[in-house]
């Protein structure tokens, strides 16, 4: 039996894939050993003499393969067969001790022996068979991580080629980058020259048309280049990592964005050579444009570019869109412009209120402010409503009578035209609705007492059918 136990052991190691790859130098040293044994076992099975001799010193072989297994690194492969062997190589030790020292107890409890060592075989059978299903779980484990291996190479593969991606697309981003900052100079001196042949009212409109215009697309490009230079670090992430899945949807929203930033810079093309053409009169056609999205779409554009400019700048956004709002006929990209410039003074007027707060030195009250804008959208009767609400620092009613005034504004020097309001009213106007403001101004420590509300009326006549 402990002849059978060093080779058994020796086959297994022989076949171990971790005793091959990390351990080679181990096998010509117990090679030797195993011939030994091999030796020892022709001797005994020839020179019944030396029985007892030979038999105990394949006891020491047996005991040192247990030893070696559990404190050399070599043999640590061994460890799960010894396991298994070790209930036999102790009861044939103890069989071989008993009748040496003790012939007529081993007689008297032979059959106790016999029962041991059945135990044991059924424990050696069944640690076998338990190995054997680990052994091929292990395996399936080296296949998975063959082919994750695999997996990470085309991963890396799939890098590259989105880095040269990349590549291509930040090099279309400047050169669209330049194109408008050399169209902006452009539109400086078309401005400059006109400042000195129109009248003032004029002038007024013309100007404010152009910033307006302008200011979108640009402000388009700059938030979709924004974004993507985020996306792009999470894209290097994502890389590192593998997640194929994750890249892909990543790679999509550039994708978008991108066709957005072209979309645009064309919509910023049009309007330059618009104004070079003198063709500002025209106000476009109107075609069914989803209020909603509309709506939601210039609310996150203003919340993002007020971030762009002013790291420290945030407020909540609250909306409540009506879905059977539809479409509705009108110019989308004038519409546009007015929600966003009530949304532009809804977030000056609550970020205005909390510096005013925090001014004053009282740190509880400038904490429990929560700047909030609202936006949401109803279908009546007679035409569908936009509110822009805001709970900033209200307006008195003085001002109240005045905000549709063309270059009227309560901002300081350099942060408003006061052509915002007033562009913005006309527009309505010219859709057949009405541009209406409620106000209520308690003072800075008023809290919900200080709001602002504005009202976007848009007739029936103005629905898709």
């Amino acid at each position: 039996m402990n002849y059978l136990l060093l080779i058994i052991a020796f086959r297994y190691l022989q076949t171990h894939e971790q005793t091959k790859l990390v351990y080679p130098e181990w096998r010509s040293t117990f090679f030797k050993c195993l011939i030994a044994g091999c030796v020892l076992l022709v001797l005994q099975i020839t020179a019944h003499s030396l029985d007892y001799l030979l038999t105990w010193v394949s006891h020491a072989a047996s005991l040192y393969v247990v030893y070696a297994a559990y404190t050399q690194k070599e043999f640590s492969p061994l460890r799960n067969f010894v396991y298994s062997f070790i209930p036999l190589v102790i009861i044939y030790i103890l069989q071989d001790f008993t009748k040496l020292v003790a012939p007529i107890f081993y007689d008297s409890y032979e059959a106790w022996y016999e029962t041991a060592e059945l135990f044991a075989w059924i424990w050696l059978v069944a640690q076998f068979v338990i190995n054997r299903k680990q052994r091929k779980a292990l395996e399936i484990e080296r296949i998975k991580a063959a082919q994750q291996e695999l997996q990470f190479k085309q991963s890396q593969k799939l890098k590259d080629a989105l880095e040269i991606q990349v590549a291509e697309r930040t090099a279309e981003i400047t050169a669209q980058k330049e194109a408008l900052e050399k169209t902006l100079d452009e539109l400086k001196a078309t401005q400059s020259q006109l400042i000195q042949s129109e009248k003032m009212a004029s002038l007024g409109e013309l100007t404010a048309g152009i910033a307006h215009e302008i200011q979108n697309p640009l402000n388009f490009v700059t938030n979709f280049s924004e974004l993507n230079k985020e996306l792009l670090e999470e894209l290097k992430g994502e890389l590192e990592k593998g997640d194929l899945e994750e890249i892909r949807l990543i790679v999509s929203d550039i994708e978008g964005n991108e066709d957005k930033i072209i979309h645009h810079g064309k919509r910023a093309d049009a309007i330059v050579k618009g104004m070079l053409q003198h063709s500002r009169s025209s106000t476009g056609a109107k075609e069914p444009t989803n209020i909603n999205e509309l709506a939601d779409e210039y609310l996150r554009l203003s919340y993002h570019g007020l971030r762009a400019k002013d790291k420290s700048f945030n407020a909540s956004m609250e909306t409540d869109f009506d879905q059977t709002v539809g479409k509705v006929n009108v110019v989308s990209q004038e519409i546009g412009r007015v929600i966003l410039n009530l949304v532009n003074n809804a977030f000056y007027a609550v970020s205005e209120k909390k510096r005013q707060l925090t001014d004053m030195g009282d740190s509880e009250l400038a904490d429990s402010y929560k700047p909030t804008v609202w936006i949401s959208t109803k279908r009546t009767a007679k035409g569908v409503e936009i509110k822009v609400k805001d709970n900033g620092t209200g307006m008195p009613e003085e001002v109240k009578d005045k905000i549709f005034q063309p270059f009227f504004t309560t901002k300081p020097t350099g942060l408003g035209t006061g052509l915002g309001l007033s562009l913005s009213y006309d527009i309505v106007k010219v859709h057949g609705g009405k541009l209406t403001v409620t106000s209520q101004n308690g003072g800075v420590e008023s809290g919900e007492n200080s709001w602002t509300e504005f009202l976007i009326f848009i007739p029936e006549k103005n629905q898709n059918a």
